[in-house]
């Protein structure tokens, strides 16, 4: 095969297109936790838990020419985003979990089963 045709095969697989759809798709959705973090999470809970210092005052900290607030800006960022992330992959799984517990209905009898029923029904009469 030629090289294009090699290259087209590849590019036109199952998994090649559902890594390229799962990549856009993640990008979406982390700019959606990103926001949740940012705009939500991190006033509510950790400028509190800082004595009301921003993130923006913490990326200003040196230690001599080494300026290290950036990095644990990062960090900080980092995990509260795994922290939201966690919490809302383990809400699924709580879902996901009732949805299989909730019972199902019993099957309903075979033809087979119910042709018995009906003999065993008969002989019992009399």
């Amino acid at each position: 095969m030629s090289f294009i045709k090699d290259f087209k095969a590849f590019a036109m697989k199952g998994n090649v297109m559902d890594l390229a759809v799962a990549v856009i798709i993640g990008a979406a959705f982390g700019a959606i936790v990103s926001s949740l973090v940012a705009d939500i999470i991190t006033p509510l809970i950790l400028t509190p838990a800082l004595n009301a210092a921003h993130l923006s005052d913490i990326k200003q900290l040196k230690w001599g020419n080494v300026t290290y607030g950036n990095f644990l800006a990062a960090v900080i960022n980092f995990l509260v985003i795994a922290l939201v992330i966690f919490m809302l992959i383990r809400a699924i799984a709580s879902m996901q979990k009732k949805e299989e517990q909730a019972p199902s209905a019993p099957p309903e009898p075979s033809s087979t089963d119910k042709l018995l029923m009906e003999i065993r029904d008969q002989l019992k009469k009399g």
